[in-house]
């Protein structure tokens, strides 16, 4: 077995890099208050095990680049540069799968995440659900990075936009076999 830890990284999961380097969390708590999630038990064992970085760096509101080096940074490895920016969850313009009458299913999860609890489930049974031309629409207090990444993985469509405070994210299921 190598001694060598972790080599951090946009795609190092959150739980990995705070199972290898566990005083990093302390560092994320001084980048961002939002991360402050991470110390629920609920959140660490579940979001901490599928949240990237670069995903992290969404949900903080932060180039991704920053996030990484600053955590690399503080544990003695080089900075990294030429990252790349964050994907873009955040879009103004419409997808043309978008139409305001199909949206037929709405959950706010601000509630549950403010509480620490993980929506996860429930945002995947809702969209597991829909039919035809419907459109779920997700509710949170912060681009939800890591569900986006696993109904994209899906096949789901997903367009988000943010607005007085919070993030609507809708979510259609494409004609093709979603497994």
């Amino acid at each position: 077995m190598s001694d060598q830890k972790l080599m951090i990284s946009p795609k190092t999961r959150v739980g990995e890099l705070l199972d290898a380097y566990p005083a990093l969390e302390q560092v994320l708590l001084e980048i961002s208050p939002v991360f402050a999630k991470l110390k629920n038990p609920v959140l660490r064992r579940t979001v901490a095990k599928i949240a990237t970085l670069q995903q992290a760096a969404v949900i903080g509101n932060m180039p991704v680049e920053d996030l990484v080096n600053r955590l690399r940074s503080s544990v003695g490895q080089d900075q990294l540069s030429g990252i790349g920016d964050q994907h873009d969850y955040l879009s103004a313009s419409l997808p043309v799968w978008y139409h305001p009458e199909a949206v037929l299913h709405h959950f706010d999860a601000s509630v549950m995440i403010n509480r620490g609890d993980n929506p996860m489930n429930e945002v995947l049974s809702h969209a597991s659900r829909l039919t035809g031309d419907q459109i779920f629409e997700l509710v949170t207090p912060f681009v939800p990075a890591p569900i986006i990444g696993i109904l994209s993985d899906k096949g789901f469509q997903v367009w988000s936009r943010q607005s007085a405070g919070q993030v609507s994210t809708y979510i259609y299921k494409s004609k093709e076999k979603i497994q």
